[in-house]
C-alpha cells in the first residue's frame, strides 16, 4: 500500500469504496481456497487499485485506476507480466464480466461483488453508502437508474463468476438485490 492509496481510500465523499471495502476484500482474499502465493499476490494488487481512482460522476474509474497500478507497482517490485495481470483483473471490474476459463479474473470479480450476498443489515448498509457516494444525483433519476444497474445483475445468467462462491452466495445476492428493486420502485 502506497500513502497515495491510503489518501485515496480515506477520502471522506467514499462511503462505500473505500479502505473498509478494500480491506473486506483483503479478508476474503486471505481465505479463498487453492491458490498459490504468486496469485494472491497479484490478487492482492489488484483489490488494492481496483477502486484506487472512484469519482461517482465519471466513468472510466477502473481504467484509470489500471493505470495507476502500471504506474505503481514496478516500484514495489512487480514484473512487467504482475503488472499487466493486475491492469487486466482491475478493467475487469468495470463491467464485472468475465471470460469463460479466467479464474483468477472470477475471483476478483466475485470477491469485489460479494458485499451483493451479505446479510439484509449489511447489504442495507452498502445500498445507503452507494446512494451517499452518489448525493448529487437528483431521486427521480436515482431510483431508475440504481433500479437499472441491479436489475442488470438479477437478469445475468450468473452473479458471481467463481462456481463455488456462486453455489454458496448467489441466492442471498439476488435475493438482496430483489429487495433493493422493490424499494426503489
Amino acid at each position: 500500500m502506497t500513502p497515495a492509496l491510503e489518501r485515496a481510500y480515506a477520502n471522506p465523499s467514499r462511503r462505500y469504496h473505500s479502505r473498509r471495502h478494500i480491506d473486506d476484500c483483503l479478508t476474503k482474499l486471505d481465505a479463498w481456497p487453492g491458490l498459490t502465493p504468486d496469485e494472491r499476490r497479484v490478487l492482492g494488487w489488484a483489490i488494492w487499485w481496483h477502486d484506487a481512482i472512484y469519482d461517482a460522476r465519471a466513468s472510466d474509474n477502473e481504467a484509470r485506476s489500471a493505470d495507476l497500478a502500471r504506474a505503481d507497482l514496478p516500484a514495489l517490485g512487480a514484473t512487467p507480466a504482475e503488472v499487466d495481470e493486475v491492469a487486466r483483473l482491475i478493467l475487469l471490474t468495470a463491467g464485472h464480466q468475465v471470460p469463460d476459463g479466467d479464474r483468477l479474473g472470477a475471483v476478483l470479480v466475485s470477491i469485489d461483488l460479494s458485499i451483493l450476498a451479505s446479510e439484509p443489515a449489511a447489504y442495507d448498509a452498502y445500498a445507503r453508502a452507494v446512494r451517499e457516494e452518489y448525493a448529487h444525483v437528483p431521486d427521480e433519476l436515482w431510483r431508475p437508474g440504481r433500479a437499472r444497474v441491479l436489475q442488470h445483475f438479477l437478469d445475468a445468467p450468473v452473479i458471481f463468476a467463481d462456481p463455488a462462491f456462486r453455489a454458496a452466495h448467489e441466492a442471498q445476492a439476488r435475493a438482496n438485490l430483489a429487495r433493493e428493486i422493490a424499494s426503489l420502485r
